[in-house]
């Protein structure tokens, strides 16, 4: 069992319950109550802010935090609550959650955990409130993590107590046993999505490098021959402000690198579902430095603003990527990035586990079928086909995999291994680019590659 008890240094000097504590418990707020998404909301409001560094890191600390592991702070909550938590009032649970997180997560001194917590309750949703946070969380700080979670301990189903312990819904874990086949490796691969993601920088080939990108501080990947790692703020590089290198996950930089590898006698490139443009931006200069025709397509004309932004002289198209047989036009490769549940950037997006349901992959997987059809269907005899997400999920990898050659009997798979990195090890699974984060470092990427018959 890995362990969850993370050394306590309790002379964090806490800053001031006002400001800091409020931002996240408004933000903590739309992203529970309103459907905001915290990587979008977060860096706007610390914009905004006239905070310090250092209050910048604890905002963004407590508000992942808690968002990622709510779901075992409801756990330890509903031990000492004398009614069930969907009977309780939202902001009492955000601001208890907040606590916890704080007493259990972060360096942050027991009693100022507390007493901050409570000042906050005071501050933003009452008296009387606050007197039933400040009892709940003296309870939950009468123990360790340790104590609080020993009852899961006694549960038998080992997807439930490991759904608990490490903070995922169940339908995940079980998404994970799955594939995986071993309580170890599934544990190994919860316990990394609860770790926070370093941004990696991707070098645009023609306008920067990885070296470059290394004089400037990162350490390269270890894997992609154009990241590196970045232990800083990416916005504060004239690099990535004047567009001339991008911040993409490792993994996400592999599949366009692969993908280029295995068309790089293509003339012609389709990105069908190109926003917000990570992919599409490293694909683009890979085809301009290729001499090859690239087109990207996005559905959103928001996000392909973006795409437009990265990809200097190429085509962009608006429009639905079910409907572009619609255009007229074929190509000699496509690649699907298909919108998908997400589990593999679990540790980026850490609302996403509690949003997404068993309901929601169901509506996907119809949606993954009706772009990869509509793909195959303007793809060029003898081109190549990249369907791709970013799920390990065996319905959204393997499973369509098996369902395109069953219903597109035109297509032959490809061997991947050619095209990948020589020490990237254990990232195949039946021919296709299968990546882990625990094992990789990067989000959990799927690719695999069809060529369509002449």
């Amino acid at each position: 069992m890995i362990s969850l008890v993370k050394p306590r240094r309790d002379t964090f000097k806490s800053p001031k319950p006002d400001a800091p504590r409020v931002l996240v418990f408004d933000l903590l707020t739309e992203v529970n109550r309103n459907g905001g998404y915290s990587n979008l909301l977060l860096p706007q409001a610390l914009s905004a802010s006239n905070f310090e560094m250092r209050d910048k890191g604890f905002v963004t600390e407590l508000l992942y935090g808690t968002l990622r592991m709510q779901g075992r702070h409801d756990y330890i909550l509903q031990q000492v609550s004398d009614r069930p938590l969907s009977e309780v009032d939202t902001g009492i649970v955000d601001i208890c959650r907040m606590g916890v997180h704080q007493l259990f997560e972060m360096r942050v001194a027991t009693h100022a955990a507390v007493s901050a917590t409570v000042e906050l309750a005071r501050k933003v949703i009452g008296e009387s409130k606050a007197s039933f946070v400040n009892a709940i969380l003296r309870k939950v700080s009468s123990q360790t993590l340790e104590q609080w979670l020993e009852p899961t301990s006694f549960i038998a189903d080992p997807i439930a107590r490991l759904a608990i312990r490490y903070s995922h819904p169940e339908w995940i874990v079980s998404a994970y046993f799955d594939l995986l086949k071993d309580l170890d490796r599934v544990e190994e691969e919860l316990a990394v999505n609860n770790i926070p993601a370093m941004p990696t920088l991707v070098a645009w080939p023609g306008d920067s490098t990885q070296a470059e990108l290394v004089d400037l501080g990162g350490v390269a990947t270890e894997y992609s021959p154009y990241g590196a790692r970045f232990d800083g703020a990416p916005g504060t590089l004239e690099v990535i402000r004047h567009r001339k290198a991008g911040v993409q996950d490792e993994g996400s930089q592999l599949v366009a690198h692969i993908f280029s590898l295995a068309t790089k006698d293509s003339a012609s490139l389709l990105d069908l579902c190109a926003g917000p443009g990570g992919k599409a931006a490293l694909l683009a200069h890979l085809a301009s430095a290729n001499g090859q025709e690239f087109t990207a397509n996005e559905i959103s004309e928001a996000r392909a603003k973006l795409v437009k932004n990265v990809i200097g002289k190429f085509l962009v198209l608006v429009g639905d990527g079910r409907e572009i047989a619609s255009l007229g036009h074929t190509y000699d490769a496509i690649l699907a990035d298909v919108p998908c549940t997400g589990l593999g950037a679990l540790r980026r997006r850490p609302e996403v586990r509690w949003r997404r349901t068993v309901q929601d992959l169901r509506g996907l997987l119809v949606l993954q079928r009706e772009l990869s059809d509509a793909a195959i269907s303007v793809l060029n005899p003898g081109g190549v086909f990249g369907y791709a997400t970013c799920s390990p999920h065996f319905s959204e990898t393997s499973g369509e995999v098996l369902r395109i050659l069953k219903d597109h009997p035109e297509l032959e798979q490809m061997d991947i291994a050619p095209f990948i990195p020589s020490n990237l090890d254990g990232a195949t699974r039946d021919k296709s680019l299968s990546l882990w984060t625990s094992k990789h470092g990067t989000d959990a990427m799927f690719l695999a590659l069809f060529r369509k018959r002449r």
